[in-house]
């Protein structure tokens, strides 16, 4: 049982990596995967041949969903999730607790539902991940805005990446500073409403994203 306790209308960091450091995408299909499910599986609606979905992200970016759907699930969000970033052999994600329960029930279905794919998938048993989901309660605004910034920094740790985090198609960062991909499924309004542009949003992340305030989590070596 966890020690923490997780609550509605607060804010929480959750991260998790691949068992033994493992890679848990291997090809655009596995991002594009898990991307749909942090996105989409925000209400208790349930996903049938999630497959179609995917082929069409691969081939269009867009998942093809229906507006009709889109608002089902809208109106019965059970977190609000605020900004993410795949690696790849790890995420993060900061996510609101919109009603009890709401996060771990989303998680739960995230790692189950990803891990059962990625083992069939790839003819594998066991875990996927290093056991369940790591969740950091953030306690104060500057904790907030700086692990926004190191989230959306940690492509960098990517080498192609290096210095173009904020073209990185796995992470929030380019809806934050650009055209939002998602709509009202990522919620980053309360950290870029404390910034006046787009830009000084990015300028804070560049100067700022290693500012060492967060948890001992972000010591950890992913």
């Amino acid at each position: 049982m966890r020690k923490l306790k997780i609550v509605p209308n607060e804010y929480y960091h959750i991260y998790n990596r691949g068992n033994n450091k493992q890679g848990i995408f291997v090809d655009d299909k596995d991002w594009s995967r898990f991307l749909f499910l942090i996105l989409y599986l925000q209400s208790p609606f349930v996903f049938y041949n999630i497959g179609r979905y995917i082929n069409n992200f691969v081939r269009h970016r867009v998942f093809n969903i229906s507006n009709r759907l889109l608002d089902k699930i809208i109106q019965n969000k059970t977190v609000e999730l605020v900004n993410f970033a795949q690696m790849p052999n790890h995420f993060h994600l900061i996510v609101e607790e919109a009603i009890e329960g709401g996060i771990s029930r989303y998680m739960q279905r995230i790692q189950d539902s990803y891990t059962k794919y990625f083992n069939t998938k790839y003819e594998k048993t066991g875990h996927l991940f290093q056991g369940p989901f790591q969740i950091v309660h953030i306690k104060d605004n500057e904790q907030l805005l700086h692990l926004s910034a190191y989230i959306h920094r940690n492509p960098r740790e990517i080498t192609q990446w290096k210095d173009k985090e904020h073209q990185f198609e796995w992470s929030s960062y380019q809806d934050c500073i650009g055209k939002n991909r998602w709509g009202e499924f990522i919620k980053p309004q309360i950290i870029l409403e404390q910034f006046t542009t787009s830009e000084e949003y990015k300028d804070f992340v560049d100067t700022s994203g290693t500012k060492v305030i967060l948890d001992k989590e972000l010591l950890l070596d992913y």
